[in-house]
């Protein structure tokens, strides 16, 4: 099992747009999204990073994606979006009884669902309750090379929790990136995955991350 050290920040919400989040992430450390459990059938494995802070109100994520192709069709909370070029955090604040499934594709569109691993247990989170979450997206063609970035504002009053009940405590999560309806599928994962078949919502398989 993966482990990995979220440091806190200071309260972010001036910055406004992607450039501005980027420079201030810029020192936390990059851990990447590598694992292809799946590769056997689905060969291709586009490069993928990420890094993680929280502050006084919010979960910061900023992923970083080269990929052959870049899709983004779904506008709406709660469609299709692991369909599209998309990033995921699944996360546990209950020693895995219990997690948040987070996706958002290049868009800035976003899909939450929360309950236990069996599906029959698990709920969307209101449309309104996913607008919550703000985005800064940037995407870039360079020498026929696509590559895109994108920060993701959680609240931590999301998972009806604050900060302060964060600091110092052990959650479990995974990170993934996949693109179900590219021309190229592909499912990668932080953490690994053992299962005959492409499945992220096993949360066995997530890594421990420590509030400090």
């Amino acid at each position: 099992m993966k482990t990995l050290a979220i440091e806190k920040l200071p309260q972010q919400d001036h910055l406004l747009t992607y450039a501005e989040w980027a420079k201030a992430l810029a020192g936390l450390n990059w851990q990447a999204i590598a694992v292809a459990p799946w590769q056997q059938e689905y060969p291709y494995v586009p490069t993928v990073k990420f890094q993680i802070a929280y502050t006084q109100d919010d979960i910061l994520l900023h992923f970083e994606v080269q990929e052959e192709y870049v899709k983004g069709q779904y506008i709406r909370p709660n469609e299709n979006v692991w369909e599209d070029s998309c990033v995921e955090f699944f996360v546990s604040f209950d020693n895995r009884e219990t997690y948040y499934n987070i996706e958002f594709n290049v868009l800035g569109v976003g899909l939450i669902g929360y309950g236990r691993s069996v599906k029959a247990d698990r709920n969307r989170l209101p449309a309104a309750d996913i607008l919550r979450i703000q985005t800064f997206s940037a995407v870039q063609t360079i020498q026929g090379k696509k590559q895109w970035q994108q920060v993701l504002q959680i609240p931590i009053a999301l998972f009806q929790k604050q900060a302060s009940e964060l600091e110092g405590t052990t959650a479990y999560a995974n990170f993934y990136k996949c693109g179900d309806g590219l021309p190229q599928p592909h499912f990668i994962a932080w953490n690994a995955i053992d299962s005959p078949t492409p499945n992220f919502h096993q949360p066995a398989f997530f890594g421990q991350i420590e509030f400090k």
